[in-house]
C-alpha cells in the first residue's frame, strides 16, 4: 500500500512538473537563465538558436551583414527599405518575408558600425517597430552586446561570401492586428512639453555635437528645446551590453527623469530614439514612454519655424532687445515688466552711470553673507529687487566675476528666475538700451525697497567639500588660472573661467564650450563644485556650466 502510495504521489509530481515546463514553440519561462525581460543573452542564444521558433534578425546594413552575420540570421535592415514610415500592409509583408510567424519568438541584434557614433540603435528601432506593429512584447527580444558580444563569447559568425548565397526563410504568416499607438507621440505633444517642461521631459539621444551645434544634420544645427541630452552610446557598457538598471535608474534620476514621468524619446529621424525607449520602457519598467518617430525631421519641417537652440538653457542670458523691450519704459509705465535690472558694479561706478530703472547690488555687499541667506534677502530687499521677477544681472561689459557673484547669490537666495546680460552695460547702450548719466542718477527718485521673501535653494552655494553628496562623485571644478593649493577630497580639473569667454567677456558659443569642457576633463555624469581664490571666478563656471544643461552644479566658498 505505501508503494502503490509512493508511486503515485511521485507519478503526479512529475506530471505536474513536465505539465509546467514550456511547451515547444511556446513563449521561455520568465526565469529561464539569460533572459532579463525583453533582453536575452549570448549564452540563452547559443541554447536556442536551433529553435525552429525562434527567428533571428541582424540589423545592420546590408554590407556589414554580408560581411559578418550570425548563422542562421535573416538580415532585415531599414536601410534596404528606407526609415520612411509606411503602411500596416508594407510592413506586414516585409515581416513575413523575414519569416516571422504569429508564435515566433523573435531576437533582433546588430553589429556595431565603427564609422559610426550610433551603435546598437538599428536593432532596438527593429525592435520598436514590431512592438509599435503589435507583435507580442512577450516573444519579442533584443540580444543583449550584439554581434560583439557574440563573437567576444566565442560565437561563430558567417559571410555570404564564404558561404552559398543566404537562403530566403520560410515565408511568415504574422498578421498585423492592431497598432500600439500609445508608444508614439505627435509633433503636438512635444511643442506643448518643450514650451512646458514640467508636462513631459523630452530626451534626446543624439551626441553632443549634435545638441550643441557642431554638427547639423539640417538646415539648421542644435536641438528641441528642453530637450534633455542623453546620448545612446551612454546606455551601454564597454562589452556593449546594457548598464545595470540601477546604472541607468542613476543616469535618468541624475537628468532629472523620475519614475511615473511621461518621457518623449527622440534624435534626429527616430532611430536612435529607440534606445532610450527600451531602456526606459522594457529595462526600468516606466509606463508613459513615448518615441517621437519624426523626431528633429519633423520639428524643423514644421511650416511654423520651430526654434532650435544650441545652449541646454538660452534663457539664462538675455540680449539688449530683449532687456528694452520686457524691461523698457512702455512695459513699465503699463506695469507689464517684472523685470529687476541688477547692476553688480560697485557704488560709485553704478552712480556715475547705469542703465535706466537699474538696481544698485554691488557683489562686494553680497560676498561677506553668501552663506545667509536671510541676510542676503535683508540686502536685495533693500536694494528694492522683487523676489517674484527676473533679475537680470549686468556689469559694464561681458559676464565679469562680479555679476556671476550676483547672479549666484540671487540664485541661493531662491531669486524666481535669474538671467544675464552678457553684452554688459556698454555695449548694450551702443544697441540702444537706456542709461542715466551721474546727473540723471542723482535727480532719479529713491529706490522702494521691498520686503523680499527668501526662498532659499539649497546646494548653489556650499560651504564646506564634503557638504552635500550628489548621485555621481564630486569634481572640483578649478577656476583660477593657476592650480588651488588648498586639499580637495576628488577628482580635480582644472578650468580657468576665462576659457569659457570670448575676449569680449561674453560667454562663447555652445560648441565651443562644449571642447572646451571636454579637453578640461569635465565630466558628463558628477557632482560639479566650481571653486576658485575668488569667488566670483568659481561663479562664472557655475553659470556656464548650467546653461549647457550640467544639472548638479555648486559654487565653493569656504570661510
Amino acid at each position: 500500500m505505501f508503494a502503490q502510495r509512493f508511486f503515485g504521489a511521485f507519478t503526479l509530481l512529475c506530471a505536474m512538473y513536465f505539465l509546467s515546463l514550456p511547451a515547444a514553440g511556446s513563449t521561455l519561462a520568465k526565469s529561464e537563465l539569460g533572459r532579463k525581460g525583453n533582453l536575452v543573452s549570448v549564452d540563452w542564444l547559443k541554447q536556442n538558436l536551433a529553435r525552429k521558433d525562434v527567428v533571428l534578425l541582424d540589423a545592420s546594413g546590408p554590407q556589414l551583414y554580408a560581411k559578418a552575420h550570425i548563422p542562421g540570421a535573416v538580415s532585415a535592415s531599414i536601410l534596404g527599405h528606407g526609415v520612411q514610415e509606411t503602411t500596416p500592409e508594407r510592413m506586414e509583408a516585409r515581416y513575413r518575408g523575414y519569416g516571422i510567424k504569429n508564435d515566433s519568438i523573435i531576437v533582433v541584434y546588430e553589429q556595431g558600425d565603427p564609422m559610426s557614433d550610433f551603435k546598437h540603435m538599428w536593432s532596438h528601432h527593429l525592435f520598436f517597430d514590431l512592438y509599435y506593429h503589435g507583435f507580442p512584447v512577450d516573444r519579442l527580444f533584443v540580444l543583449d552586446g550584439g554581434l560583439e558580444k557574440w563573437k567576444a563569447d566565442g560565437g561563430a559568425v558567417v559571410a555570404t561570401s564564404t558561404v552559398a548565397p543566404t537562403a530566403k526563410p520560410e515565408p511568415g504568416n504574422f498578421s498585423i492586428k492592431q497598432l500600439r499607438e500609445a508608444a508614439r507621440v505627435r509633433l503636438p505633444d512635444v511643442l506643448a512639453a518643450s514650451g512646458d517642461p514640467k508636462k513631459a521631459t523630452l530626451i534626446e539621444a543624439l551626441e553632443p555635437d549634435s545638441h550643441f551645434g557642431e554638427k547639423g544634420f539640417f538646415d539648421r544645427a542644435g536641438h528641441i528645446p528642453n530637450s534633455v541630452m542623453l546620448p545612446a552610446r551612454d546606455f551601454f557598457n564597454a562589452d556593449h551590453t546594457f548598464k545595470s538598471p540601477e546604472e541607468l535608474r542613476r543616469m535618468f534620476d541624475y537628468l532629472g527623469v523620475k519614475p511615473g514621468q511621461t518621457v518623449y524619446s527622440h534624435c534626429g529621424g527616430g532611430v536612435a530614439a529607440a534606445v532610450p525607449f527600451f531602456a526606459l520602457k522594457f529595462i526600468l519598467g516606466q509606463d508613459d514612454v513615448r518615441l517621437f518617430r519624426e523626431s528633429q525631421v519633423g520639428w524643423l519641417q514644421d511650416d511654423r519655424g520651430l526654434p532650435f537652440w544650441t545652449y541646454s538653457a538660452p534663457q539664462l542670458l538675455r540680449d539688449t532687445t530683449w532687456a528694452r523691450t520686457w524691461g523698457g519704459a512702455m512695459m513699465r509705465m503699463y506695469r507689464n515688466s517684472a523685470i529687476d535690472f541688477i547692476d553688480a558694479r560697485p557704488a560709485e561706478e553704478f552712480k556715475f552711470r547705469h542703465a535706466r530703472f537699474a538696481l544698485n547690488v554691488p557683489a562686494e555687499t553680497l560676498r561677506p553673507h553668501l552663506h545667509d541667506p536671510a541676510k542676503l534677502a535683508s540686502l536685495l530687499g533693500e536694494a528694492g529687487v522683487s523676489a517674484n521677477h527676473e533679475a537680470l544681472v549686468m556689469a559694464g561689459s561681458g559676464l565679469t566675476p562680479d555679476a556671476a557673484l550676483v547672479f549666484v547669490a540671487l540664485e541661493a537666495a531662491g531669486q524666481k528666475r535669474v538671467s544675464l546680460l552678457p553684452e554688459g552695460l556698454e555695449l548694450a547702450a551702443t544697441k540702444g538700451l537706456a542709461v542715466n548719466d551721474a546727473a540723471k542718477a542723482a535727480a532719479a527718485a529713491p529706490v522702494t525697497k521691498r520686503a523680499y521673501q527668501a526662498s532659499a535653494r539649497a546646494g548653489a552655494i556650499i560651504r564646506r567639500p564634503t557638504e552635500t553628496q550628489g548621485l555621481y562623485p564630486k569634481v572640483f571644478v578649478v577656476s583660477d588660472a593657476r592650480p588651488v593649493t588648498r586639499n580637495l577630497p576628488g577628482k580635480v580639473v582644472q578650468l580657468p573661467y576665462t576659457d569659457v569667454l570670448r575676449p569680449d567677456g561674453t560667454p562663447k558659443a555652445a560648441k565651443d564650450l562644449w571642447k572646451v569642457l571636454s579637453d578640461a576633463g569635465v565630466p558628463r555624469y558628477a557632482e560639479l563644485v566650481a571653486v576658485a581664490d575668488d569667488a566670483g571666478a568659481a561663479a562664472v563656471n557655475y553659470l556656464v556650466l548650467k546653461l549647457m544643461g550640467y544639472p548638479d552644479v555648486k559654487v565653493l566658498v569656504q570661510d
